[in-house]
């Protein structure tokens, strides 16, 4: 018996482009919402403000009058019983709206009723006559007679646009504000959508490609349609799949080599063994030579490429002190002067009279020099001439190895360091080695910090230059 299910439905999943219209959109809406609150919250504190202050304004030519009614009647008693003398005290009269309009202050205070929230207080601000709910948040002016004062004139301010009757222009300036956020919000979709669709396109080819990629299409290109970020991307993912497509190659072509490189030996070991099984050949000195050399030039290839995995991984130990290059050099010289003798090559050293000392792994040197000797010993046709020399170059010893033909062809110059690369058309294995000693002697430079390179050699072989910093 089985129980309910429990698997959940994935979550929707939002592309790019829809997470940045919704951001975008999102951000503009909260910006209009808050303009409008701002304008809103602006517009009524304003308008607020200039009715209130049109209202004290107003109260200026009404204090004179009040003042000489006062210092006339004595006391506030005659306007408590004749409330109509208020009324015509506060009438504006014909050149207090000259004054307003020498002042430039219009009049719409009557307009709004701020007439009708004007108080009259006596000395004590207790009401005689006037707007009846007048509150401690009256705004007050003194009435001053003989500098004594003997009244107040308070108006009540307007709390609100209804109060204040402005009601229809707030809700227009709403309309208005509402029909501008909808055109921004319109104007936003617009933004977000072309965002959407045109910068965006580069970045979802560019993803497309990445997933074909990580599935093993490694000649899969993108096209580089601009010069920004976003072209830079395009050009860093070619980059990238050209890399890759060539490490892939490289990686087939190193497992070909090596695979080829041991199979030739073995064959021949078991030839030899099943000959020898079987009765055909003796098992004799030379027989054992044979074998030996076999097994020999197998250790040697799993050698150097064990070398060069801990090359790779930089775990190749370096034992660095100071050496004499000229005792290195001249060593080297004189293990392999017996077979250039043997291979009719002519042998020259040219060293300085002065020690060349730097900081190096010396047994390492050797290993470098040694495989450089056996490449011109391998390939330099009888008759040569394979010249050393060595001599100081700034900062660093420069050491050359020339030989003389056959030569290299232009093309196959920046391949001679590439791991089973070797010079020659065929891959006869009595001329040539299984290509791993001048990628070995690149590996050992570049661990000295130094550079190894090859050009023509005006001898009419190949010229090898070596540059080692004197002081690691």
């Amino acid at each position: 018996m089985t129980g309910p299910s429990t698997d959940l439905p994935e979550p929707m999943k939002l592309s790019i482009s829809t997470k940045l219209f919704v951001a975008v959109l999102a951000s503009v809406l909260f910006v209009i919402l808050s303009m409008g609150l701002a304008t809103s919250w602006s517009f009524g504190r304003g308008f607020l403000g200039y009715l209130n202050e049109q209202a004290l304004e107003r109260m200026a030519p009404v204090l004179p009058r009040l003042a000489s009614a006062y210092e006339r009647e004595g006391s506030w008693e005659f306007l408590r019983h004749q409330p109509d003398r208020w009324f015509d005290i506060m009438r504006p009269e014909p050149r207090d709206e000259e004054v307003f309009h020498e002042l430039r202050i219009p009049s719409s205070s009557d307009l709004t009723g701020a007439l009708f929230r004007i108080a009259l207080l006596d000395q004590q601000k207790k009401r005689v006559t006037g707007y009846p709910a007048i509150g401690d948040d009256a705004l007050l002016r003194p009435i001053e007679v003989a500098g004594k004062t003997v009244g107040w004139l308070a108006v009540t301010p307007f709390q609100s646009v209804t109060e204040a009757g402005g009601e229809r222009f707030q809700q227009y300036q709403l309309r208005a504000s509402l029909g501008m956020g909808v055109l921004s919000l319109m104007l936003a979709m617009l933004i977000a959508w072309w965002i959407a669709r045109t910068l965006l396109d580069p970045v979802k080819r560019v993803a497309a490609a990445t997933h074909r990629l990580a599935a093993g299409e490694y000649s899969n290109r993108v096209t580089v349609s601009s010069s920004d970020e976003v072209g830079q991307l395009a050009r860093d993912f070619n980059q990238l799949a050209y890399t890759l497509e060539r490490n892939e190659q490289m990686r087939r072509e190193f497992m070909a080599d090596v695979s080829h490189e041991l199979r030739t030996p073995l064959s021949v070991l078991r030839g030899e063994l099943e000959a020898i099984e079987d009765g055909v050949r003796t098992l004799d000195q030379a027989s054992m030579k044979s074998l030996q050399g076999e097994v020999g030039m197998l250790s040697k290839l799993v050698d150097d490429l064990y070398e060069l995995s801990l090359a790779d991984v930089g775990a190749l130990n370096y034992r660095k002190s100071e050496c004499v290059l000229n005792d290195l050099l001249a060593n080297s010289a004189a293990m392999f002067q017996e077979r250039c003798n043997a291979a009719q090559l002519r042998l020259e050293l040219d060293l300085p009279a002065q020690p060349l000392r730097l900081e190096a792994d010396p047994k390492r040197l050797q290993q470098l020099f040694g495989n450089l000797l056996e490449n011109a010993v391998r390939y330099t046709d009888p008759g040569g001439v394979l010249r050393i020399s060595a001599a100081i170059e700034g900062d660093d010893v420069r050491i050359e190895f020339l030989d003389s033909g056959p030569g290299v062809e232009a093309q196959q110059l920046p391949r001679l360091f590439e791991r089973f690369y070797r010079g020659e058309a065929s891959r006869n294995r009595a001329s040539g080695g299984a290509g791993l000693g001048l990628a070995i002697c690149h590996s050992i430079a570049l661990a000295h910090g130094g550079s190894l390179t090859a050009d023509h050699s005006p001898l009419g072989g190949l010229w090898l230059t070596l540059r080692l910093p004197r002081n690691a």
